[in-house]
């Protein structure tokens, strides 16, 4: 049986050389393996403020990205091979195995929630292409998901031209692949991906018409087989020549056929691979990842015995499959990866890497229009199809939709052509190229693609104008991300949200031509049923969920205004999107009712458009806020209307003050409940601390009166008054927490981490004997928190004389949350005790035996070796702690 240091050894050199025989990475032989994952998000951020807002449903976590991440693609990043008693033997980086593709609104997700995930998949393509002489596992994907044979031709272009600048600029070199939203494509889409470079793609294999070997000089002629029913075989790649087509018909028409000439010299062609949908339907829908030995088992039923120089057996499904939708199923691939396939003899490659050493002999003609999730071509984005529908409910939104949307587009057109070329030389070219704004958005990189683009020296009003052009023509393409047809009902979120996205695109042509296309839409939209009957059709739909979640300048510094009341903001500070500069701020106080006003200058980031506000809010107490914001009018009157305001508060009254504000500010106000969620939450949380904070001390005051009665009922086995013991758990879970946020407060002094952590030891302790289960969602992160900061000290940081004790304080922290049951991820901790290990424990461990001779170490070892020994005991005691198989080195070290 394998150590757990050749394990780790054999993952880090996955050393696919072991093969007999000529080098395989270089020569096309034998069995090769290639797992596709598309990983895709629809993009979730309000149009208004860049960012996603809390989504309930995807509760504990604050949205569903987030949710995802945690259980899909983090654990991809650090993927663990387990032994028998779970601890861990290996963690390796899947990106690095996996062939993949990523959104690109994704991508640009990751990079700022975990910015450690991201660097790890740009590190696995680094990787992937030195394993792979220089073919990286990542391909690039259409920008948003828009299904591309429903695209007209400019918009095809700017999918194409936006994923391929996103992919260049995280990898840092030219994708060769292009994965394509629901693989939907069609011949005009296909010579959009020709033309722009792409040199691959990915299909089902049900999307093939027929294949014959490609004609050569000794073999001038070949035979057609049809494959339509998905019998094409998909071991090996295809070219798809780019013919001229026999008829002048509709490039989106499924009538459209190619001319099946021989000679395809000069033509331009596209190379294909065509996934097993067989093992690829398994993978989503049964067991086969249930463990690594049933995957290598399906993918074996594969392997055709023909005696063929090489094969590759691809399969390809969603990347979320890998630990979202059948949890802990990276652990299979992991294994599978680094040992299953090795000892097959099975070569683990990307498609760019096959295509170097085994170019296509075979060429394919393709259905005309087609995609890998509907039976009827791309119908499920634009028909009632049935295709995603289930129960009573219909889809015939679907084409309503559709053609709502499109009418927005094409309105849009032109005036994006004639107010465009008052600002840009090329407006559709400057449009192609706002990726790299849409990737950079600080004022230096807008300032020099607005000076690239532009027909002359902008003033600052038309380079805002200029931008909202821009972002209306973003919104414009947001608003066909595919999600938005895939499902049953036009009002959930996914639809909700292509709306927002339509709805923006309408307001920015407003504002920069004054063409309000609302009506006109709405129209459109009363036309697509809805199966809810609340909302009926979908312009109800849009005006109870999209209107009412518009945002608008006042909004936002309604926010700033009822958020300074309790966070103490600096001259300059970013809300969401918008740069705030404070320019004026006082705040007074009067018995219960508190007054500030102020003004200031808010700058989106995205539009540069910016308004010079000023406000007035008053709190009442309690949950009771009003606001007021009005355009600044000058220094002397914003200098009158904050002296009236104030003078307003001496009376002490809280309807002269509201009274004051309304004849200064007019009618218009606002609460907390027009505050965005995330804000309005904390700011309840905040005013329900001194309520709380009295009725722990009322638990706390019963709980100790009532100790003795408590332990009586506890003694006797009878069930404890419920009053009784909510009261103990109150009581219990507030004292822990205190200590708990105090234990995280300390700066390093044993004496006083041991008096905490003793404290935490003794409720644990109390908790259990009362039976009390502790209700605090606070602890478990505060815990991790507080374990991995240690953990990382102590392993970066360790002093030999103080080391037992850094152990054993780290491993009681540990205990403690067992004990309440506390559920504490390891994850991170166990991911930085490995990455150790590899790199300072094991080598120490190597130096300290090499350097003292025998089996063991006994008395005449020399008295600093047995200081370095009892130190490297220390750190393995601790990985064992943290479930890490350090079996092997700590039964040597002995």
């Amino acid at each position: 049986m394998n150590s757990a240091a050749d394990i780790a050894s054999s993952i880090a050199k996955n050393d696919v050389s072991a093969h007999l025989g000529p080098d395989p990475l270089k020569t096309a032989t034998g069995v090769y393996v290639t797992v596709h994952g598309h990983f895709y998000q629809p993009p979730r951020e309000n149009p208004y403020l860049d960012a996603i807002e809390r989504q309930p449903s995807a509760s504990p976590f604050h949205d569903w990205n987030e949710r995802i991440h945690h259980e899909c693609y983090r654990p991809n990043a650090f993927a663990r091979i387990l032994n028998d008693y779970a601890d861990v033997v290996g963690i390796v980086n899947n990106y690095e195995y996996l062939s993949f593709n990523i959104g690109a609104t994704l991508m640009s997700w990751l990079e700022r929630y975990d910015v450690e995930v991201y660097q790890k998949i740009l590190e696995a393509d680094r990787k992937s292409a030195e394993r792979l002489n220089g073919h990286g596992n990542a391909i690039a994907q259409v920008y948003n998901h828009i299904i591309m044979p429903l695209a007209n031709e400019r918009d095809k272009y700017t999918q194409i031209r936006w994923g391929i600048e996103d992919f260049r600029s995280r990898f840092g070199r030219m994708p060769e692949g292009m994965w394509l939203a629901e693989t939907a494509v069609d011949y005009p889409t296909l010579e959009v991906l020709v033309a722009e470079g792409i040199k691959f793609i990915i299909l089902a294999p049900s999307q093939a018409q027929r294949c014959r070997m490609i004609p050569t000089d000794e073999q001038p002629v070949t035979q057609w087989l049809e494959v339509g029913g998905s019998q094409i075989d998909p071991t090996r790649p295809y070219r798809c020549y780019l013919k001229a087509t026999l008829s002048n018909s509709d490039p989106l028409s499924t009538s459209s056929t190619f001319a099946s000439n021989d000679d395809t010299t000069d033509t331009p062609y596209i190379d294909i691979f065509f996934y097993d949908g067989p093992i690829s339907r398994d993978m989503g829908f049964n067991d086969v990842l249930s463990s690594s030995h049933h995957l290598v088992g399906r993918i074996g039923q594969a392997v055709r015995g023909d005696n063929r120089p090489s094969q590759l057996i691809s399969v390809a499904t969603d990347g979320e499959t890998f630990g979202h939708h059948k949890g802990g199923t990276e652990k299979c691939l992991a294994y599978a990866f680094t040992e299953e396939f090795r000892s097959r003899g099975w070569t683990v490659t990307n498609f760019a890497h096959y295509l170097s050493i085994n170019p296509p002999t075979w060429e394919v003609e393709l259905k005309p229009v087609t995609a890998w999730s509907c039976a009827h071509g791309v119908d499920r984005w634009q028909e009632d199809c049935g295709c995603g529908g289930g129960g009573s409910w219909n889809q015939k939104w679907r084409r309503p939709l559709r053609n709502a949307l499109n009418w927005v587009r094409d309105q849009l057109v032109p005036i994006f052509e004639e107010t465009g070329r008052k600002f840009f030389r090329d407006p559709w070219l400057a449009r192609d190229e706002y990726i790299k704004v849409i990737r950079d958005r600080s004022p230096a990189n807008i300032d020099r693609f607005l000076t690239r683009h532009r027909v002359r020296k902008l003033s600052p009003a038309e380079q805002i104008d200029a931008l909202r052009l821009l972002e209306m023509q973003r919104h414009a393409l947001l608003m066909y991300t595919s999600c938005g047809w895939f499902f049953e009902e036009l009002s959930r979120p996914e639809g909700v949200q292509i709306l927002r996205y339509a709805s923006r695109a309408i307001e920015l042509a407003g504002d920069v031509a004054g063409v309000q296309l609302e009506k006109g839409f709405l129209k459109r939209l009363g036309m697509a049923p809805s199966n809810v009957e609340f909302f009926k059709h979908g312009a109800e739909v849009y005006r109870q969920l999209v209107l009412s979640a518009q945002i608008s300048f006042k909004q936002v510094a309604a926010q700033y205004a009822i958020s300074s009341l309790f966070t103490t903001y600096p001259q300059q500070q970013r809300l969401y999107c918008y740069d705030v500069h404070q320019l004026d701020y006082q705040l007074q106080r009067m018995g219960s009712l508190t007054v500030a006003v102020g003004q200031v200058r808010m700058v989106s980031e995205i539009t540069w458009e910016s308004e010079h506000l000023v406000f007035a809010v008053l709190h009442l107490g309690g949950w009771d806020f009003h606001c007021c914001i009005q355009t600044f009018a000058g220094r002397r009157a914003y200098s009158q209307l904050k002296d009236k305001v104030f003078a307003s508060l001496k009376q002490a009254s809280a309807a002269h003050a509201i009274l004051a504000m309304s004849e200064l500010f007019g009618n218009q106000s606002f609460s907390l409940q027009n505050l965005f969620a995330e804000e309005r939450h904390r700011i309840m949380r905040l005013l329900s601390q001194e309520t709380l904070a009295r009725l722990d001390k009322l638990y706390a005051q019963v709980y100790r009166d009532n100790y003795g009665v408590l332990m009586a009922f506890q003694r006797d086995e009878l069930p404890v008054p419920q009053e009784l013991q909510v009261a103990a758990e109150v009581a219990l879970g507030h004292r822990f927490l205190k200590s708990l946020r105090a234990l995280e407060q300390e700066t390093g002094e044993a004496q006083q981490i041991n008096r905490h952590l003793a404290e935490l030891e003794a409720i644990a302790t109390e908790a259990n004997n009362l039976r009390c289960k502790l209700n605090m969602p606070e602890a478990r992160p505060t815990l991790e928190r507080l374990i991995l900061r240690s953990l990382w000290n102590l392993l970066h940081d360790a002093n030999p004389t103080t080391l037992a004790g850094d152990v054993q304080r780290l491993q009681r922290m540990i205990e403690v949350s067992d004990r309440l049951n506390l559920g504490l991820s390891l994850d991170r901790c166990q991911e930085l005790y490995f990455s150790c290990l590899q790199s300072h424990i094991v080598p120490q461990c190597l130096e300290a035996l090499q350097s003292q001779p025998g089996d063991n170490f006994g008395d005449a070892a020399m008295p600093e070796t047995l200081t370095r020994i009892a130190v490297l005991r220390s750190l393995l005691q601790l990985g064992q702690k943290l479930a890490v198989d350090v079996s092997v080195w700590f039964n040597q070290m002995a």
